[in-house]
Order: C-alpha cells, then structure tokens, then sequence
C-alpha cells in the first residue's frame, strides 16, 4: 500500500453553542511543515492541535484552516462598556461645541482603540473533546484520499520499474553479441594495421580476455534487477512512510543504469540504456509525492 503526500479532508460539526469547520490540505515536501490558522479559542490548544496533525500525517506540507461558527448566544466579541461611555462623553461635547449632528457617533465610537475587543472565552474540556473528534474526522478525510492518490501512484511505478526490467531483458541477451562483436572489431583492426601473421594470437587473446571483463555488465545486471526487485517489495509492504526508501533504491538503480551505459560500447545497448533512463526520470518525478 502506498500513500500520497497529496490529499484534502474536510469536516464539520456543531458543538454546544459552537460550529467548527476543519479543512486540511497536504502537498509534497522533503520535511513536515505545518501552516496553523485558527480562532483565538483554540490557542491554548495550538501544541494539542500540531501534535495531532504531526503524528498521523507524518509528513509532507500540511495547510489547516480552523474556522469557528457562532451559534444562539454566543459572543465572538465582547464590548467594553465603560470605556465606551468615557469616549462618548467627550464625543458629545465635541459635537456640541461644532454645532454638529450626534447622530453618527455609535459608528464612530465602535472604531476607537479598545472599545470593541475579542472575546476572552475560552473553551471548556467537554468541548475540546467534542473538536478533537471534528479534527480526526477532518485527519481520517485526508488520509483517505492520500490513499486513494498513492494507489495511482503505486501503479504508475509499478510500470516504471516493469519498462526498465523490459530493457533489461533485452540488453542480457544482446550482451553474448557485444562481446563477440567486439572481439571481430579488435581482431579485425589488427589484421588490416599489422597483418594476420604478425602479432601473437596467444597474447592477443590474453589481453582480450583482460579487456572484455573491464568492459563486462554482469554484475550491473544483477544488482540493477535486485534493485528492481527490492522497490517492487517495497511498494507492496504495509508502512506507510516510505517514500524516501523508495527514492533511495532509485539513486541506485540509476547507479547501474548509468554504469552500464558506460561500459556498453554497443549502439542499440545505448538505445536501452537511454530508453531505462527515461523511464527513472518520471519514477523519480512520481516518487516526490510519496509520504
């Protein structure tokens, strides 16, 4: 099973006097980092709130917007009645003093420092209780759709890593043919420079052996397929963060990849080889959005 980084979750309940909305979204990233919006009620919850958010989404780029709806008789502000008076009295008296109409100065008195602050109310243990539901709710909502995103995920790497084993196959069995086509090549270069009977064939033969195994792709061959082998198990294992194992086995088998497409010297190898790489690229691109 594999999970995206990617997802949105959603969820929304009324809790005594209050309705809480919580909207997640997740997005790639190497490390886990949280943007928090949030009513001032839910402050001193904040580490409660990261805390949840970081140990069941583990990682990626985590935006959570917490919006707080006021129902029947609750109070999101609270105004400050004495202060309230004290400027309207020297309001009015200006007014007066300027002959000027008193009617406008509510307007004008609820934009002055102080007179309308936010709500000190703080919420009660019952329903911090209630929002950590609407907040798993929301967690559960995203994790849901992260793993509907890592099954096509999933796929698509699946192919990835099939494509470069299809290649493979081919340059196994056009490795008997380089070789000898090599041997040909060499013996050939030497026949028309110095002559059939003018060089050793007993030392020729010494140093073709010497030659053919420095360019030799039998040992890329099997550990490029362990590789392949390992990240098709890997996709199949049930953790659920494994991203970056996956994104390590693909250095590797571009390790050998490239490793092979040096020591090739074979055209249509060549042709493989560019062929396996292209396929690792768009691995590599699918493997960022892996948790």
């Amino acid at each position: 099973m594999l999970k995206s980084m990617t997802g949105f979750g959603r969820a929304e309940q009324a809790i005594g006097k209050k309705t809480f909305l919580v909207e997640i979204k997740s997005l790639n990233g190497k490390q886990f980092e949280i943007s928090l919006k949030m009513p001032s009620l839910l402050r001193p919850y904040e580490f409660d709130i990261r805390n949840m958010l970081s140990e069941n989404l583990l990682r990626g780029s985590i935006d959570c917007m917490i919006t707080l709806k006021q129902n029947g008789a609750a109070r999101p502000v609270v105004i400050n009645t004495e202060l309230a008076k004290a400027y309207y009295q020297s309001l009015a008296e200006l007014a007066e003093n300027l002959n000027l109409d008193t009617g406008s100065i509510l307007s004008s008195l609820l934009k002055l420092p102080e007179v309308v602050v936010p709500s000190t109310e703080v919420l009660d243990e019952d329903d911090w209780k209630g929002f950590q539901q609407v907040m798993l709710s929301a967690i559960k909502n995203i994790n849901a759709h992260r793993i509907n995103e890592g099954a096509v995920l999933e796929k698509d790497l699946t192919q990835r890593i099939d494509n470069i084993r299809e290649q493979q196959k081919k340059v196994i069995e056009l490795e008997p043919l380089r070789q000898q086509k090599i041997r040909e090549g060499l013996e050939k270069l030497l026949e028309d420079n110095v002559g059939k009977d003018n060089f050793d064939s007993n030392r020729l033969e010494q140093e073709m052996i010497y030659y053919i195994e420095k360019i030799d792709i039998t040992e890329e061959q099997v550990r490029l397929k362990n590789h392949c082998d390992y990240f098709q198990s890997l996709l199949r294992e049930n953790s659920e963060a494994k991203g970056k194992k996956l994104s390590f086995i693909l250095q590797e088998i571009g390790r050998e990849i490239n490793t092979t497409g040096a020591k090739a010297y074979d055209a249509t190898i060549q042709k493989c080889v560019v062929l396996m790489k292209d396929e690792l690229e768009k691995a590599k691109e699918q493997v960022l959005n892996v948790l």
